[in-house]
């Protein structure tokens, strides 16, 4: 984050839709210390030196010692040069005043130059984000300590407004059958509002289906200056100032990330795909229930294809059941899956076990793969049974409630067993590593599971009625 940045402060520019918004009151001090930081000042070599590495500047100055460096930057504060050890020849050494003494730093480079985590274009980058970090950590470490102590997360009363705005947009009558996406229009308005305006405007939707879900934090680089949307203090420093929610767009402190709730409210236009992305992300990007993919696919083959034989056991041709998948990540909700574009039900029901097999974290997760294992092992039928429901219970609640619509179509599939001669251990054999797969790629264990694997789904479908 460049400190000179004119660029406004995040939060404060809003939509002429929202002129009553005030912003929050973004808390100075760390931006003012960012500006008091000391600026690197370069000492250069004054000759050539020999077999200076081709990715150093002047600012090299061969094998010196310690009291050398200490002596040839003289003092001064944010003054800096590079030099190669003395007693380990090939390794190099950023030494760097601050704080009245001289800092010595193992130096790096891989394409790029770092000391620690961040890596920099540059040696200049490097020592002025360095400078700001030491001079910020030393002026501020309690104030830093207890940044997350009084968060304006969840005071959001200067929002109420725009939020009431936002949601009489975002709201849907629950008469309508679609409750999925969000339109352009409302896009616009909520793109020109911060993430925790929209999280509030979401939150207090009454059509948002109300599962919990984490934030999906990254490290992020911002440009300008940016505030921490959880404490509301400037996020210091050159690059990778703090996190950024992939999903949902807040911004905050890496060290505050550990303290925001799990309510993340995905937003569709970060949601770039429909296959592949994570299952409670994009029902609540969609605010539906479950995955459209999932309900369009059933209906369309309940519809047509329930007394076909060998459903979801013959494979459909693989380019048209990619071709519905490009349909789905192209057009969601509004993809054509009819007969008319694809009258072959195997298509259907091969992009339906796709989906399913293209999901990261698979619908019975990773977390409770072992415990459906080791119930499915159980010789008591009841105790089976018993076993099975309590941890059907540790899904996600998005996970479980995909899982029971699934299981309710697929015994209507059994229901025609006479005329498509799919029974529910038939199904088993299909879903059993389609649904769930060990946490650890071993194709070992998973030929050793397959079995249970099988089992599992069996009695989800032949118990469906008790078991959800």
């Amino acid at each position: 984050m460049a400190a000179s940045s004119n660029s406004s402060l995040s939060g404060s520019s809003v939509s002429s839709d929202a002129e009553e918004y005030q912003p929050p009151i973004w808390k100075s001090y760390l931006y003012q210390l960012q500006q008091e930081a000391p600026r690197p000042k370069r000492i250069i070599c004054p000759g050539e030196v020999e077999n200076r590495p081709k990715y150093y500047g002047r600012e090299f100055h061969g094998i010196i010692s310690r009291e050398q460096a200490d002596e040839l930057l003289g003092g001064v504060e944010g003054a800096y040069i590079l030099r190669e050890s003395q007693r380990q020849p090939g390794c190099y050494t950023l030494a760097l005043r601050f704080g009245n003494q001289t800092l010595n730093y193992r130096l790096f480079y891989d394409g790029k130059h770092f000391v620690g985590e961040k890596r920099f274009e540059s040696i200049h980058d490097l020592v002025t984000d360095g400078l700001i970090t030491l001079y910020i950590e030393t002026k501020a470490s309690e104030y830093i300590s207890k940044m997350t102590t009084n968060p304006i997360y969840e005071h959001i009363g200067y929002a109420t407004l725009l939020r009431e705005k936002v949601s009489r947009r975002l709201s849907r009558s629950k008469n309508e059958s679609r409750k999925t996406n969000v339109t352009n229009e409302e896009h616009t308005a909520v793109e020109k509002i911060s993430s925790l305006v929209r999280r509030a405007a979401l939150t207090h939707n009454d059509n948002h289906f109300n599962y919990e879900k984490t934030h999906n934090f990254k490290v992020h680089t911002f440009r300008g200056p940016h505030w921490c949307e959880y404490c509301a203090n400037f996020m210091w420093g050159l690059i990778a100032q703090g996190v950024r929610c992939s999903d949902c767009g807040l911004n905050v402190h890496k060290q505050c990330s550990k303290h925001v709730p799990n309510d993340c409210q995905p937003d569709l236009k970060r949601i770039k795909k429909v296959y592949c992305c994570d299952l409670t992300t994009l029902v609540k990007a969609h605010n539906t229930q479950r995955p459209m993919v999932v309900d369009i696919c059933i209906r369309e083959i309940e519809a047509r294809g329930l007394k076909s034989e060998g459903l979801y056991r013959v494979s459909g041709f693989t380019e048209h059941i990619e071709d519905v998948k490009m349909a789905f990540d192209r057009d969601g909700e509004k993809a054509d899956i009819s007969a008319n574009i694809y009258p072959d039900i195997n298509i259907i029901t091969g992009a339906l076990k796709l989906y399913f097999r293209d999901l990261p974290i698979p619908v019975i997760t990773y977390d409770t793969y072992s415990k459906f294992i080791e119930a499915a092992k159980i010789s008591n039928a009841d105790e089976r049974l018993e076993a099975v429901h309590e941890v059907l219970m540790l899904l996600p609640p998005a996970h479980y409630e995909t899982l029971r619509y699934l299981m309710i179509h697929l015994k209507k599939v059994t229901m025609n067993e006479k005329d498509n001669f799919m029974n529910a251990e038939n199904l088993g054999i299909v879903f059993g590593p389609t649904l769930m797969r060990p946490p650890e790629d071993s194709t070992l264990t998973t030929l050793h599971d397959m079995r249970y694997q099988k089992l599992i789904v069996q009695i989800l479908i032949e118990n469906e009625d008790v078991l959800f």
